[in-house]
This record gives C-alpha cells, structure tokens and sequence, in this order.
C-alpha cells in the first residue's frame, strides 16, 4: 500500500522532534565505532583493543599505552529493508510493516543529520531492489517515500539475498542496518548469519529486528483464525488452552533465541523493536548507551 506524502511528513516530523528531544550533545556518529583516523595515545585499560597498542609510546614511557582514532563523519549509510508479507501482522495499533518503514525514518534521518549518503536495498517479499545513495535529510526524505512506494512482491522474501546485494552494493566502509522480523521458513531456511559475517567485513552492522507481542505470547482471547500471510494457510487456534499458550511461548522463546544467536554469529548489533513499546524511545536508549559505552573505550 504505498503511503501519501502527507503521513509519510508526518512520520519525519515525529520522528525528528521526538529523536531530537531525546538524544542530545554533539553527532558523534549513528553508531560510534572504532573510527580509522589515528588520534592521540592514552594508556592502556581494561578491555582495550590490544590491536591497538602504540608501541612506541610504551617502550618510551614503560607504561601501556593503545593509539586512540578519530570517528569518521563522512560515512555511507546502507539500509538493508525487508518488507516481505511476513510483516503484515500486528495486535496492539500498528502493523510490523508500520514499525519497519518508522525504523527506516527513524535511521535513515540520524545518518542523514551527519550528511552521510543513504542508500538501501528492500524486498517486497521478491527480488531485492537497490535505491542508490543520497547525501543529507533530503537523501533521508527520498530514499523513505520510495522505501514505501515500491510495489508489492509475492511469496517469501529471501534475508540472505537481501544482505548479500547490500554488502555487493555498499563498496565504501560505513554503517549497514539490516531492518527485519527475521523470520524464515524453517523447512527451507537460508544462511543469513554467514551473509552477515560477509557484509561485517567491511561495514560496522546493526540488525534491527521487527516484531510483535503475541509473536512471543498468546493472549486467551478464545478461538481465533491464524494466517500466514505469506502462504495464505490458515489455521484455527485454542488460545484458552493454558497448555497450548505455554508450548507457544516456549516455542517462541527458542525462536527467537536462533535469531539472536545468529544475528551474534554475524557479528552484528542487536536492536529489538516492538509494535507494543515506545520504539523511538527504544532506539534513542539504544544509540545512548553505544554512545556511552564508546566514550570509555
């Protein structure tokens, strides 16, 4: 469904003031990093990079001490977007699909703040497609209104693929996000960990994964109808059953315990964003506490 100008500028208009009220001090980055520009020499503490030992400054002085970098500015931002129909479910107020295009704004402005170019690769739940990269929040502005007005696609969308022409496409070392639910078809699932360990290589990756609450727990609300929205197979569900509602959560459970090993395994970052929680709140916490944890490196 592709969305009028007007909602989508009220999406960047939430977006921008309740981000902007949120998170405060000078840009130091979407996702502080190591950096590659070499800054100046302190000594050594606990859980420094031993890779970054200045040697010289030890042998000197006789005391540790590890070469500090300067965190780039001027990066390339890669959105890698999964809008397959799995994505079409929701119980408390908004689809999955609402929460990823909100997550889309949500990134594709903090990057664009910095004047970073943005670029991104979605699937529709078909053959990925590439939108090349723009500079700035006019960049963030253009890549979000064509995010949400691509055509549908049918069937499953594939993660691996989608990860794999994002790392083809983002040749200059940057930020890659990879937005999804994660789920997959577990009779015929893809290797998406080992296409993130390939995109981790060269980019500094976050997976923001999409989800919602009855995802992870049934509430009793009788006998209900469930489809999967990607197959269009329904099933009918007891969910007075308090047997059956503990075997779901338990599956649940584990379900997500697979995506967020895999996603470890990958070598990434791990957001977690509900339909049920105040998301931009989410992801404020998110980038403050990296941005925290980066200032005592």
């Amino acid at each position: 469904m592709e969305h009028d100008l007007r909602a989508l500028d009220r999406l960047q208009l939430n977006v921008t003031r309740r981000l902007d009220g949120l998170l405060h001090g000078d840009y130091l980055g979407l996702l502080p990093g190591a950096g590659s520009e070499p800054g100046e020499a302190r000594e050594y503490r606990a859980g420094d990079d031993v890779r970054r030992m200045d040697w010289p400054v030890t042998a000197r002085t006789t005391v540790p001490h590890v070469r500090t970098t300067i965190a780039d500015r001027e990066l390339e931002t890669w959105l890698a977007v999964d809008l397959s129909p799995s994505l079409d479910f929701g119980t408390v107020g908004m689809l999955k699909r609402e929460l990823a295009e909100g997550a889309v704004a949500a990134f594709a402005y903090l990057a664009g703040r910095g004047g970073n170019r943005i670029g991104a690769v979605v699937t529709e739940g078909g053959p990925a497609k590439a939108i090349p990269p723009r500079p700035g929040r006019g960049g963030a502005r253009s890549l979000l209104r064509t995010v949400t007005s691509l055509p549908r696609g049918e069937g499953a969308g594939d993660l691996a693929e989608l990860i794999d022409k994002t790392r083809r496409h983002a040749r200059r070392r940057g930020l890659a996000i990879v937005i999804s639910d994660f789920l997959e078809d577990e009779d015929d699932p893809s290797d998406w960990p080992r296409e993130l360990r390939r995109l981790a290589v060269r980019q500094q990756v976050l997976c923001v994964e999409v989800l919602d609450p009855a995802e992870l727990a049934l509430p009793d609300v009788g006998v209900i109808d469930l489809m999967d929205p990607e197959t269009g197979a329904t099933v009918e569900v007891q969910t007075g059953n308090a047997r059956f509602r503990a075997r779901y959560a338990e599956a649940a459970a584990a379900q997500r315990a697979r995506i967020a090993d895999g996603i470890r395994s990958g070598g990434a970052s791990h957001l977690r964003l509900s339909t049920g929680s105040d998301w931009l709140r989410d992801i404020a916490a998110f980038i403050a506490q990296r941005r925290h944890l980066a200032a005592y490196r």
